[in-house]
């Protein structure tokens, strides 16, 4: 299935470019979202006419994005208590909702899916450096100390 962009997708394509996606993807995802159009002619020309204003829209949502990982790197050290025993190791984990929480609590928005934990949950004490992805271009890094209740 043959698709427009209507924004930047990461590891998809940029805004206006056609892509050949799976038809589930397209019909489930990026079309529902309003994140892609179906590659017809009219929908070609309509995507030209309105190229310049979708671009804006982009580039509006990138400063927006930038900002918020200036202000998400500005923070510096998040702490986040915890459940431990003897050895360091936590009773539970420390996930991607607590990070979020936690972050969200010192003033700067951050959804839990925006957290990117490579190797999963934390699960013992110490300083961990966390990326969390503002935007499929903008990444800002926070450095989270996992400390003992």
């Amino acid at each position: 299935m043959d698709v427009i962009l209507l924004e930047n997708i990461s590891k998809l394509g940029k805004l206006g470019e056609t892509v050949k996606v799976k038809a589930g993807f397209g019909r489930n995802f990026l079309i529902p979202q309003g994140k892609a159009v179906h590659a017809t002619e009219e929908n070609t020309a309509s995507f030209e006419l309105r190229r310049a204003e979708l671009e804006a829209a982009a580039d509006a949502q990138m400063a927006e994005a930038q900002q918020r990982a200036d202000a998400i790197n500005a923070l510096g050290v998040v702490t986040i208590p915890a459940n431990a025993g003897e050895e360091g190791k936590l009773f539970g984990s420390v996930g991607t909702r607590d990070i979020a929480d936690a972050v969200t609590a010192l003033g700067c928005l951050v959804d839990k899916s925006e957290v990117r934990l490579p190797s999963g949950a934390l699960r013992e004490l110490g300083e961990f450096e966390i990326a969390i992805q503002v935007h499929g271009e903008v990444d800002a890094a926070i450095v989270v100390a996992v400390v003992p209740e």
